[in-house]
This record gives C-alpha cells, structure tokens and sequence, in this order.
C-alpha cells in the first residue's frame, strides 16, 4: 500500500515538473524571440540617432537639434509609460509614430554631402542590419508559431509609421508633400492587398516598387536616401508579405472587419471610393495638353476613357448591389446569431457565391481599364497622377480579390423536400395499411420526432425548405410526381438554379426498394431521375436523395450505374435480428436522428464504424459525381444579372467579360484530374463523403 502511494506521489511530481519544463522552454523560446525584436528596434534607433546627428553636422540646422532632443523626450516618456504605469499600447504606439517621423526625415534630408562621413556609412550599415534583423525576428515569430493571427486591414503600428512618415513629408514643398502623403496612402492599400491575399497582391507590389523607385521619386526632383527608404519600406511590407504564406486564417475570417462593418459605413466606403476614381480620370485628362503626340494620345485617350467610365459605372454599381446583399445576410446573421451558423454560411444560401462569381469578372475589366488608361495618359513628371494611379490599382484589387475568395471558398444555395409516411406493415398486395389502433400514440412521437429532425437540419444547414409532407394515409403517386415536378424545378431569388436539391424520405419500401404508395402504387429510382433529367437538362445541379426505410440498399446500388447525372443516395440499413436484451430493435427514425445529429452538432460522438451497430449507413454515388461542381455563371446567368443590376449601355462589356470568364486555357489539366477522381471516388470511397454544402454522407 505505501510502495503504491510512493508511486502515485512520484509519478504526480514528475508529472508536474515535467510539465513546468515544457512551459518553461517554451516561455524562454518566446522571449528569445521577443529580444530579437527589441535588438531590431534598439539598431533603428541608433541608425536614425546616428544620421540625424550627421545631418545636424554638416547643415547646422537647429531645427533637426530640436527634433533630435525631442525624440530622446517622447523615448524617455515611451520608457516610462511601459516600466512605470504598465501602458504598454500607449507606449509602443508613441514610439512606432515617431519611428515612422524620423525615417521619413532621414529619408528626406539627404545631401550628396553626406556621402562622404563616415558616419554615413556607419548609419547605412545599421539600416541593412536593421532589415536583415527585422525580416529574422519576423520570420521566427511565424515559424515558431508565436503569432497570433487576429483578422484586420491594418495594425496600429502600420498606420501610426504611416502617418509619421506622412507627417515628415509636410517639410518640403505643397505638391510634393501631397504626392509623398498619397504615395504612403498607396503603401496602405498595397498592405491591406496582401493580408487579404488577394489575386493580384503580389503584381500590384512588383508595379508600386517598379514605378516609385525608378519614376516617382526622380519626378520629385528632391535626393533621396535609398536606405532609409528600403528600411522604413521593409518594415511594413515584411509581416503581410510573410503571412500570404503563414496566416491561417480562411478567406471569411480575413474579410471579417469589412464584413462585420455596419452597412452605413460601408455604403458610405462607396462615396470616397467614387471620388478617387474620378480624380484618376481627371489627373489622367491633363496627358491631352500634350500636343507633342496628340495624334496619339487624343484618339487613345477618347476611346480608352469610355471604355473606362462604363467599366467602373458597373464597378460601383456592383459594389453597392453588393452591399444589399450583405445587408440582407447582416440581418439573417444577427437574428440566428443563437443557433451558431457562421457568417459564409448565411452568404451561401443568400446566394451570394453566384453574385461574386460575376462581379469577379466585371471588375477584372475595371482593373485592367484602369491599367490601360494609365498607360495612354502617363504622365513621367506628374508625381500627383503617379500617387492617385498606385492608390486605384490595389483599391481595385482588394475589390477583385473579394469577390474571388468568396466566389470560391462560399457554398452553394441548397433547397430540400421531405416526405414522411408513418406506415410499418404492409398488406398482401403490397398497399401500406396503418398501424393498429394501440401504436398510434407511438407512432405519432417517432414521426414528429423525424419531421423535427429533418426540419433542424434544413434550417441548420440554410437549406430553403420546399415542405415537409405528413401523411398517415399514405400519398398518391400523381400527387407526390406534381410535388417532386415543383421541388425539382425551383431557383434562386436570382434566377438560377439550386446548386443542390436534398429529396428526404421516410416510410415504407417494397423489397425492390421503392417507396409504397397509396392505392398500391409505388415511385422507382427511375422515375425520380426521368424527373431530374427533365427539370436539370443544363448539368448545373445535384441531387441527394436521403432513405430512411427498411429497403434503401437497393437504390444504394441502382444509383452506380447512373452515368449522366450527378446523383447521390444517402440510406441506411437495419439490423434483422437483435438481442433485445442488449439493444432495443431499430425503428425508422433512429437514422435521421443519428445522421441529423452527426451533420448539426460538432461535438458529436457518433461513430458510424463501431461494431454492433444495429442501424448501419451506406451511401453511393453516380459515376460523374466527382465532376461535380458548384453552379458557374452562364450567359443567361449574366444576363439575368445584367438586367438586374445595370444600365442598357453596358450590355456589350458584360458578355464580353463572360465570354473571357468562359475561357478555358488548362482543359488537359481538368481532363486528368476527373479521371483520377472518379477512380479515387470509385475504387477508394470515403467512410465521410463531404458535399461542400456543410453535411456529409457517410457510411459504416
């Protein structure tokens, strides 16, 4: 007894310290990498120390003695905000403002005077060192995993260097302190591009180095110190170029602060937006007083600038029919906010997938007019157009790079029918009979329960309900095929049709596996599919077909052989003989109930594979079924949305941009990977077979 406490002890304290080790180890990895942090900033700021001295130097100027002694002020106070009143976001704030001002200083005061100290070079190496130090600390943090991805546009510390750095240009001359302050607004939006990971992030930083550093600045006419600006430069483009490639977060959850925004906010985003776009046009007017290369730049601007204003009329027209949608999934969103559905959730059944797919392509040709219009009007001396141009290009990025992340990453619109017949027992030829008087309070509790699940599901799931049909007295045939005919025919609020149509069954089944109808009448698999063939002849959308009856196997089987259509069934099949002592006979229902559970409550702990199960799954698919996907935009598609949405004028851009949409470079590429998914999909099937609507089949 006392050999085993002295185990139980020994064993709890070598548990504990062991666990005080691992924390310990991993507190001083955290703070190892915190101090190369703190020795990238301690480096910049001897760097900035050391240069403005230098130039204080050789200028004599009192004024950047004055800023010198200033910035050891604010540091003094930084230091005794953090030690001292443990206000560490106010400190550290103070000191990124003040990083940001003092570089653009010493980017700014630059002589070739300068060239020559050796305390010039000294501060050169210092900025290099700080970068390579910086991009070090930054690449660690990622690796080890000491970053905690939070979803945001933009950090304080970015904004406050930017606004420091925009601050420091108001030193020099009106016109170039403006183009400097709309270049930092540019730098903005190219951070906001890349932690969005947008499409085109990565083109529209090659443009905004190219353009500023070999045109922009030499349009100022002012000495540049290329150090200080490849430094200040670096430190914000460092952390979102590195987390195009670590952040973790999905394409929702980047989105998040512009999605979760009020809609008056956003709408009035629309406003500003407008108006940038209006100031390029106008800048982009003044190449006409060129008359050197009229005959070129007149013709090229006349035809360029219409094809640009009818670009972003629908560019802002999409923008604000946008924002209507959003609004109608804000109010869905907040009033179900109970029952823990997710923001894309409610998008994809708003469909919302759909409406992003076609604003994709219209705002690609926004962008590249505005690429082509920059191109006519160049202006090589004009550092205002230069700024306003690097600002548009990644504002209209973000926006095509939004609506491809949730054209791809959203679900498609679902809509589901479910039919409940509660008839156990079937007569000699073959017509369902009820149940005996004394199982009818029974029967009633398992078929409310069904009706109760299969309704939890739909509205978990943002699947638009057709009906749910209860019959006691079974259904005629010519009723259920009028029901199925308008189930299977149903669009969307936008006109398409349903990416997915769910078709949900409980009742009697003959042997063969068709469903028992009244009057002795049955409905085959292949009356189902003669009707989806019918209702889906343009291949746009799929069908599951989810059994909870006796004899689901066989549709289960039938289902294989379907090679035209994309078809799934979903069933499940009851245990004959049970040992009612150790389980109770299954009942219909008790799969609903499980399958239900499985694909609404994440904590579930169903385990579909578990021997002795007395109600097995199983589910099959078409031969095509891995072909399949979500609903992409046709030409009546974009149509319909044309007719919606904008004016006459712009009808021959939007079939052209769905003319490129429909382009096809990689058909080979497409034409392997189906078939090595139908192999996969035929040979090897899952045990969990996701639909990308949020459900599963799944079997045992």
């Amino acid at each position: 007894m006392c050999r085993s406490l002295r185990y139980c002890v020994s064993h709890c304290l070598y548990a504990v310290m062991t666990r005080l080790e691992e924390a310990n180890r991993e507190v001083n990895m955290r703070s190892s990498v915190r101090y190369l942090g703190y020795l990238s900033s301690l480096n910049l700021l001897v760097a900035i120390c050391m240069g403005l001295y230098v130039r204080w130097e050789k200028t004599a100027d009192s004024l950047i003695l004055v800023i010198f002694i200033l910035g050891l002020f604010v540091l003094g106070i930084a230091s005794i905000l953090h030690y001292y009143f443990s206000m560490e976001m106010a400190s550290l704030s103070l000191l990124h403002l003040w990083f940001g001002f003092l570089l653009g200083l010493l980017c700014f005061l630059n002589n070739s005077a300068f060239k020559s100290d050796v305390k010039e070079e000294a501060t050169k190496y210092l900025l290099l060192t700080s970068i390579f130090i910086r991009t070090l600390w930054a690449l660690t943090e990622r690796i080890c995993g000491c970053v905690r991805y939070r979803p945001a546009l933009l950090t304080s510390a970015e904004f406050l260097e930017l606004v420091g750095f925009a601050i420091a240009s108001t030193a020099m001359l009106l016109q170039k302190s403006m183009s400097i302050i709309l270049l930092v607004l540019a730098l903005a939006m190219l951070i906001v591009d890349l932690r969005m990971k947008s499409f085109l992030a990565f083109l529209n930083l090659v443009c905004f180095a190219v353009v500023s550093s070999l045109l922009f600045f030499p349009s100022l006419q002012i000495p540049i110190n290329p150090f200080a600006l490849a430094c200040y430069f670096s430190r914000l483009i460092c952390d979102p170029l590195l987390d195009v490639y670590f952040s973790s977060l999905s394409a929702t959850e980047r989105w998040l602060p512009f999605l979760t925004h009020g809609r008056v906010w956003r709408r009035l985003s629309v406003l500003p937006l407008g108006l940038v776009e209006l100031t390029f046009f106008v800048l982009a007017a003044f190449k006409l007083r060129d008359l050197q290369l009229w005959y070129f730049v007149i013709p090229g601007f006349a035809i360029f600038g219409v094809f640009w204003m009818i670009c972003h009329v629908i560019f802002i027209i999409t923008l604000w029919g946008f924002h209507t949608k959003l609004n109608d999934c804000q109010k869905v969103f907040y009033s179900q906010r109970s029952e823990n559905r997710s923001l894309d959730r409610v998008m994809a059944s708003k469909g919302m997938r759909h409406f992003c797919l076609i604003s994709e392509r219209l705002v690609f040709f926004s962008l590249l007019s505005t690429a082509i219009l920059g191109a006519v009007s160049w202006q090589p001396t004009n550092g205002i157009f230069m700024s306003v141009f690097l600002v548009i290009l990644p504002l209209e990025s973000i926006a095509h790079g939004l609506f491809h992340e949730l054209g791809n990453c959203l679900g498609g619109t679902c809509v589901g029918y479910a039919v409940v017949i509660p008839t156990n027992y079937c007569s000699v030829d073959g017509q369902p009979t009820l149940l005996p008087p004394e199982h009818v309070q029974q029967l009633n509790l398992r078929s409310t329960g069904m009706l109760n699940a299969i309704q939890r599901f739909f509205s978990y799931h943002m699947i638009d309900t057709y009906g749910c049909d209860y019959s006691t007295s079974g259904l005629s045939l010519d009723a259920l095929q009028s029901k199925l005919k308008a189930f299977l025919e149903l669009r969307t609020q936008d006109g398409p049709r349903h990416d997915t149509y769910v078709l949900y069954y409980s009742g009697h089944s003959h042997s063969s596996g068709e469903w028992a109808l009244a009057g002795g009448d049955v409905l085959r698999l292949s009356n189902v599919l003669e009707l989806w063939k019918e209702k889906n002849s343009d291949l746009c959308s799929r069908l599951i077909i989810v059994l909870d009856c006796e004899n689901s196997l066989p549709w289960i089987k039938e289902v294989r052989k379907v090679g035209d259509q994309y078809v799934a069934v979903q069933g499940a099949e009851m245990a004959r003989v049970v040992d009612v002592e150790e389980a109770e006979p299954p009942q219909l229902g008790d799969f609903t109930s499980e399958w239900v559970e499985f694909n609404c409550n994440p904590e579930n702990n169903i385990q579909w594979s578990e021997k002795g199960r007395t109600v097995t799954a199983a589910y099959s698919v078409s031969k095509r079924w891995s072909d399949y996907t979500l609903h992409l935009p046709t030409g009546s598609d974009v149509a319909k949305h044309w007719m919606t949405y904008f004016p006459r004028v712009t009808y021959p851009l939007v079939h052209l941009a769905n003319w490129c949409g429909g382009l096809n470079l990689f058909w080979a590429c497409g034409v392997c990977l189906r078939c090595f998914r139908r192999l996969k999909l035929r040979w090897f099937p899952p045990t969990v077979l996701d639909t990308g609507q949020g459900f599963k089949l799944v079997k045992s």
